[in-house]
C-alpha cells in the first residue's frame, strides 16, 4: 500500500488506513514543566525543512523552509501550479515528499510507518477539503463521529453535539448532507476535522465552492477558532479576501517561497498576487 494518499480529494481517504493496534502508543503529550516554566517548550506547530516534491521532471516544491507557529492562522497563495496544494498535502501527511522533512506537533512524519501516520492524522491533524467530502448516507452527527468510529472508538453523543455546537449546527445533527446548504455542509466537515482537537487544521480552498456570503461565515468561524481557542490553521486559497482573515499570507512561485505579508488586507494581497502573476516563467 502506498504511503501517499494518491487522491487527497477522495472522501475520507486520509483516514482509512489501518489503525495502530492497542497497546502501542505513538504520542506522549507533556504539559508544562513541574517548575511552571515554559523554557524548552516549542511554539511551532509545523516545521518544514528543505522540502522537495518532484513528479517526474516537474518540481512542485523546490526546497521549502517554513515554520507555522502554534495558535496562528496562515494563508498560502500563489499562481496556478505554484505548489500550494502540494505543500498542504505534504505538511498534512497526505503525500510523501521526495526529500526534506515535515514535523507536526513535534513529530517528524518521514519516520512514521503507515499505521502510525494514520493515527497521527486521526488524532493530531484536521483536514477540510473544498468538496466537503461528507458521506451522503450519514447524518451530520454520524459524519462528525466517523473518524473515531474508523479508529474503533465510540464517541459520546454529548461530544458530537458539542462539536456541532462549535460550528453553530447543533440543531442540524439529524440532517443528511442533501438536507443542508453548502455552507452548512462545510461547517459539518469543519466540525469533523476539529472533533479530535487537532494540533493543526489544514484547509484546501475551504470556501472555493461557496457563495460570497456563505464564504464569509466560514472564514469568520475559522478566524474565531484561532482567536478563541488557539487553533493553528493553515489554509490554501486563491481569494485575497479569504487570505485577509489570516495573520499572515505566504506566497509560493514555482515551488518556492516568494515572500509573505503579515496583518494582510485584501487590497495588499491582491496587489501582491498581481505582481506574482505578472512575473514571467
Amino acid at each position: 500500500m502506498s504511503w501517499a494518499c494518491g487522491r487527497p480529494g477522495d472522501a475520507l481517504a486520509w483516514l482509512v488506513w489501518p489503525a495502530l493496534p492497542r497497546g502501542r502508543p505513538l504520542l506522549v503529550v507533556c504539559g508544562r514543566p513541574a517548575d511552571g516554566s515554559l523554557e524548552g517548550m516549542t511554539t511551532t506547530a509545523v516545521r518544514i525543512r528543505s522540502l522537495r516534491r518532484h513528479y517526474g521532471a516537474v518540481a512542485a516544491l523546490d526546497g521549502v523552509d517554513l515554520d507555522f507557529a502554534a495558535g496562528t492562522f496562515t494563508a498560502v497563495m500563489g499562481p496556478s501550479g505554484s505548489g500550494k496544494s502540494t505543500l498542504l498535502q505534504c505538511a498534512a501527511g497526505l503525500d510523501r515528499p521526495t526529500s526534506g522533512t515535515v514535523a507536526v506537533d513535534g513529530i517528524e512524519l518521514g519516520g512514521l510507518s503507515e499505521r502510525r501516520l494514520t493515527l497521527l492524522r486521526r488524532e493530531r491533524i484536521g483536514f477540510v477539503f473544498q468538496a466537503f467530502n461528507l458521506l451522503p448516507s450519514l447524518t451530520a452527527a454520524r459524519n462528525v463521529a466517523l473518524p473515531l468510529r474508523l479508529a474503533g472508538r465510540r464517541p459520546s453523543r454529548a461530544a458530537v453535539r458539542e462539536a456541532l455546537e462549535r460550528v453553530g449546527l447543533a440543531d442540524r445533527a439529524g440532517h443528511r448532507p442533501s438536507q443542508l446548504s453548502g455552507g452548512q455542509q462545510q461547517r459539518v466537515a469543519l466540525a469533523r476535522a476539529l472533533f479530535t482537537r487537532p494540533a493543526v487544521l489544514f484547509a484546501d480552498e475551504p470556501t472555493g465552492a461557496l457563495d460570497t456570503a456563505t464564504s464569509r461565515q466560514v472564514l469568520s468561524l475559522l478566524r474565531d477558532l484561532v482567536d478563541r481557542e488557539g487553533q493553528t490553521t493553515v489554509m490554501v486559497t486563491h481569494d485575497p479576501v479569504a487570505a485577509s482573515y489570516a495573520d499572515r499570507v505566504l506566497f509560493l512561485v514555482d515551488g518556492r517561497v516568494s515572500g509573505e505579508l503579515t496583518g494582510p488586507s485584501a487590497e495588499r494581497v491582491a496587489a501582491r498576487m498581481t505582481e506574482l502573476e505578472g512575473v514571467p516563467c
